[in-house]
């Protein structure tokens, strides 16, 4: 949700910004705009705009903005509508501070009341604009960063901060509390960021702020500091996705590209994580001990959407792998409930970008009840990363489509591992037996590559049913979550209302639905419910719904029932849903472009959920 990007240094910040921006994109946004000092005059210019970023970037062809330091922001509208003048960044009175924000300022109605009683002048219906009058009324005698520290001592909510003045034109401040910043640090240059994926053509040293941090930036040095002005000594990271991986590289879509990734991905993870020789599993930044680890009585699993469908099959993998009860909640939910946790309740979080919000709140939670957490995730050094005593990153690298896939796969495969894993340490099933799921969980890559082979029939399919107003998508057991994800791809970029079921409650309600009209896509690979799903066919068949059958290699009789069958190749099927998965994002994929639809940014939709 967001995007900030902050640039000082030798070389024109504008081209700069609007790389960064650029880059930003798939995080979510309805507007955007850039503020640069310019050196010569001593005062800050800002563009802003509705919209997409090329509406900014008409603006700043005709009418440039020259200067070496400057922040840009792209907005995804909370508080006021979208439009020019809530656009960030946002100024004070005297017109000599800018600033851009993400996140929430809870408070912000009592700070705004109390300002324009002391005579300050507000031009937006924005919560950020408190924040750079309080700056404004602190900055006499001090610093920039002075003047930020007194005022964010006043904040109750989750921020991010990029603050410039001109009366500093060497120095760009940035803050953080609830939301993600990072520090890109380059030659002769450095950049302030919501993540990575922003400075890679840059740079690729990065240090993370950690909670309640607050960094000084000037072109050739760093320093951060706590809300009360204490250095923090950081050390920077390297980061290993290349600039390549956040690039279309001649797909049509980033959401395409990245579904092809997958094979690559899961082979890269499985390799990484299973020593050829010894066939042992290997979690290096897994640092909770295996003696704590025997002594877990159950596991609870915390996430939010596509993360949330892959912590549903981890509970059908973990009850099957491991004989461990598993319990598992949309993180906004866990996060309120009164929690019957202790010590011997072992948490898995599941995020994607590990800056998500109420993930991160039922963290803290259940860490206030002694629970121990390991987060799986694919961004390095994450906040979530930071708080769990254990993590998985999924090595996905930068997944820029809005609609998460390879991350779902990888988060898929890591619980996988991570069940093997366990079930090895809690002695639950003997080495023989784990050797042989890990010697079919290395298939499924070619598998997968398999099915990639075949995306042109599944667009066919998909076009021949992008007229249809509803679908129904149906699986059991563990592919009952398979149908939950299938269905929120095609609402997340087509808007087709699509509901996903488990099979065995068609007729409690569901069934009401089926006609002519309504597609069904029917999850029913080779598995012990397969007969169960052919009687929930025959049911939807005798009532004139169009089926969409996903099975297994081989299977005749299927054609029986429906000409619109997806195959995929034979597997044991606890590792159904990563290949399930793949005709279930390309069908939403096609679908959705048949349609028109903005994929890889869909509307109203944020990749990284940082607020409430």
């Amino acid at each position: 949700m967001c995007g900030i990007i902050g640039y000082i240094g030798v070389k024109p910040a504008q081209s700069i910004l609007l790389s960064g921006l650029k880059r930003l994109e798939y995080r979510g946004y309805d507007s955007s705009g850039m503020a640069i000092i310019s050196l010569k005059k001593q005062i800050i210019s800002i563009k802003k705009s509705p919209g997409k970023i090329k509406a900014l970037e008409k603006i700043l062809k005709v009418t440039p903005l020259s200067g070496n330091t400057g922040i840009a922001h792209t907005r995804w509208a909370t508080h006021g509508v979208p439009n020019q003048v809530n656009a960030h960044p946002h100024q004070d009175c005297a017109g000599e501070i800018a600033i851009v924000h993400n996140g929430i300022i809870e408070n912000y109605e009592a700070l705004k009341n109390q300002l324009i009683n002391e005579g300050h002048s507000f031009r937006s219906s924005t919560d950020t604009e408190v924040v750079v009058h309080l700056i404004e009324k602190f900055y006499k005698q001090v610093p920039l960063e002075e003047a930020l520290q007194k005022a964010l001592r006043l904040l109750t909510g989750s921020f991010a901060l990029g603050v410039i003045s001109s009366r500093e034109p060497n120095k760009l401040v940035g803050a953080r509390s609830g939301s993600p910043l990072i520090v890109g640090v380059g030659a002769n240059e450095n950049f302030l960021a919501s993540d990575v994926s922003a400075v890679l053509a840059y740079t690729k040293d990065v240090i993370f702020l950690d909670e309640n941090e607050l960094v000084i930036l000037s072109k050739d040095s760093l320093k951060v500091t706590d809300f009360n002005g204490k250095t923090v000594f950081k050390k920077a990271s390297r980061i290993n996705w290349n600039v390549d991986q956040a690039e279309k590289c001649g797909f049509d879509h980033f959401m395409l590209k990245e579904i092809n990734e997958q094979p690559k991905i899961l082979d890269n993870l499985l390799n990484s994580r299973i020593k050829k020789e010894s066939g042992q599993i290997v979690f290096q930044e897994q640092h909770i001990s295996e003696e704590v680890l025997k002594g877990i009585k159950d596991i609870f699993i915390v996430a939010c959407g596509t993360a949330y469908h892959a912590g549903l099959v981890g509970k059908y993998i973990f009850e099957s792998i491991c004989s461990v009860p598993v319990r598992i909640d949309v993180s906004s939910e866990f996060r309120y409930r009164d929690l019957l946790i202790g010590p011997e309740t072992l948490i898995i979080a599941i995020s994607q970008s590990g800056e998500t919000a109420d993930t991160l709140a039922g963290v803290r939670e259940a860490r206030k009840h002694g629970a121990k957490v390991i987060s799986i995730c694919n961004v390095l050094g994450s906040t979530l990363t930071r708080e769990a005593e254990g993590v998985i990153y999924t090595h996905a690298g930068p997944e820029i489509g809005v609609a998460s896939t390879k991350a779902y796969t990888g988060q898929l495969a890591a619980l996988y591992l991570f069940a093997l894993y366990l079930s090895g340490i809690r002695g639950v099933l003997p080495q023989t037996k784990i050797n042989k799921y890990l010697y079919e969980l290395r298939k499924i890559p070619a598998k997968v590559e398999e099915i990639l082979r075949r995306q042109k029939d599944i667009a066919r399919l998909a076009r021949r049913h992008s007229h249809f107003g509803c679908f129904l998508y149906l699986g059991r057991n563990i592919n009952y979550p398979s149908a939950l994800e299938g269905a929120l791809k095609l609402k997340e970029i087509s808007y087709i209302p699509a509901e996903g079921y488990a099979a065995g409650e068609m007729k409690h309600g569901p069934i009401a639905l089926i006609d002519e009209y309504r597609a069904v896509v029917c999850i029913a690979p080779q598995s012990k419910v397969y007969e169960k799903m052919i009687s929930n066919i025959q049911e939807i068949r005798s009532r004139k719904g169009k089926i969409i059958v996903i099975a297994t290699e081989g299977n005749d009789e299927i054609a029986a029932l429906t000409r619109e069958v997806v195959y995929i190749p034979k597997s044991d099927e606890i590792f159904s849903p990563l290949l399930v998965a793949l005709p279930l994002q390309l069908l939403a994929y096609h679908v959705a472009v048949k349609r028109g639809c903005d994929v890889d940014q869909p509307r109203n939709l944020a990749k990284s959920v940082t607020v409430e």
